[in-house]
């Protein structure tokens, strides 16, 4: 299928930051697919398979994490950029990269590093996506980072719209290599953005029914949630109900999938270039209205039945603890990182504090439950819930 005016194409890319010669481009794959295979190589990609996606450290192997979580968004993401002839490798890139910036523990985790460097310019993890991709995670002899493309790094500094007042992480890598914060980011990025939304609106109940969390009644309370189910039950009248139950989680992002391909389109009509996408002043691609209102209601259902469930909230407060006790360690004796980070560590603020969180939010749930145990005794018990 030809690439949309709209699309990113890989030819016409804006470079990266460290320009690589002829010799070291391996293989017959465009900047993008390039992209997307050193996102799947890294360490940092590979730690999200111990990241808490909405249960912390699931004992469960049937819970989602931040890994599946992402492969699932690529997934969603692909079949929308098809659809609309965007370059469907930049978009799986940037689906795959959302999420590594994430500490362990999820929101737990990205609140107690806040806090701990509120006085050196606080921390969020959508910047620190591009801080682990732009100098972090570095396996190049040439360069700091993964040296990724110009359009998938400000895809993924903008997937949720123009940034206005960076914090001092984005704002250090955009004045090294600019990002044009202040536009709407390509068409690519926003479907990731989209693409996440669906994945996690829908899946997330997955696990929450699954865990005990969520109970269908109370869902059916959502009226987009009822109607689907009503269908469900209409086409498969005697399926078992773990089956149902499915078919409802697949009916509903087909359903979202759709909304997203026609409301895209019609915002989209008449454009020509990337350039009307960027000067738009909105997002060209989204929900119909109608279903944003919806997804929206079902978020707030989410939060206050899932996310903020009393057991959620009280396994967030031990990876709180968790992460304080490390935060608080490793200020007190920063050898105990180990030498690689400890000989690194920067001797004055905010650099000294802002290394200190760069190893503690590299971290798995796992990793980050043994170090604390290994420094103060044993672990906080209930770290799990599931």
């Amino acid at each position: 299928m030809p690439l949309s005016p709209l699309a990113c194409d890989p030819a016409q890319s804006r470079g990266r930051e460290f320009p690589i010669e002829g010799a070291l481009a391996r293989g017959p794959r465009s900047p993008y697919q390039r992209d997307r295979d050193r996102i799947i190589h890294s360490i940092a990609f590979r730690r999200l398979r111990s990241k808490t996606q909405v249960f912390i450290a699931p004992d469960g192997d049937h819970y989602r994490v931040r890994l599946t979580h992402s492969l699932e968004v690529a997934q969603i993401g692909r079949v929308i950029a098809r659809q609309l002839g965007l370059d469907e490798d930049l978009t799986e890139a940037l689906c795959l990269a959302h999420d590594i910036g994430h500490p362990p523990f999820g929101h737990s985790g990205e609140d107690a590093l806040a806090d701990a460097l509120a006085g050196q310019g606080g921390w969020d993890h959508n910047a620190h996506t591009l801080r682990v991709l732009m100098r972090l995670e570095s396996p190049y002899c040439e360069h700091d980072g993964l040296n990724l493309t110009w359009e998938t790094l400000e895809g993924l500094a903008k997937h949720n719209g123009p940034v206005t007042q960076p914090a001092w992480a984005l704002a250090e890598l955009d004045a090294a290599y600019a990002l044009n914060l202040d536009e709407w980011s390509c068409m690519e990025a926003q479907v990731a953005a989209l693409a996440d939304d669906i994945a996690y609106d829908n899946h997330d109940i997955d696990d929450g029914l699954r865990a005990g969390f969520l109970e269908l009644d109370d869902l059916l309370t959502q009226p987009f949630v009822a109607d689907q189910w009503r269908a469900v039950e209409r086409r498969f009248p005697g399926a078992p109900r773990d089956r149902q139950l499915r078919e409802l989680v697949r009916s509903q992002i087909g359903i979202m999938v759709n909304d997203v391909i026609a409301e895209t389109r019609d915002r989209t009509h008449g454009m020509v270039s990337i350039a009307d996408v960027r000067a738009a002043g909105r997002a060209s691609a989204a929900f119909s209205p109608s279903l944003a209102e919806a997804e929206r209601s079902l978020k707030r259902f989410m939060y206050d039945r899932l996310y903020y469930h009393p057991e959620q909230l009280a396994t967030a407060a031990k990876a709180r603890e968790v992460t304080d006790g490390l935060v608080a360690a490793y200020r007190a004796d920063p050898g105990r990182m180990g030498p690689g980070w400890s000989d690194a560590l920067p001797e004055q603020e905010p650099a000294r504090s802002r290394h200190i969180a760069d190893f503690i939010a590299g971290m798995t749930d796992r990793f980050a439950i043994a170090q604390f145990a290994a420094l103060y005794g044993s672990a906080p018990n209930g770290l799990s819930n599931v």
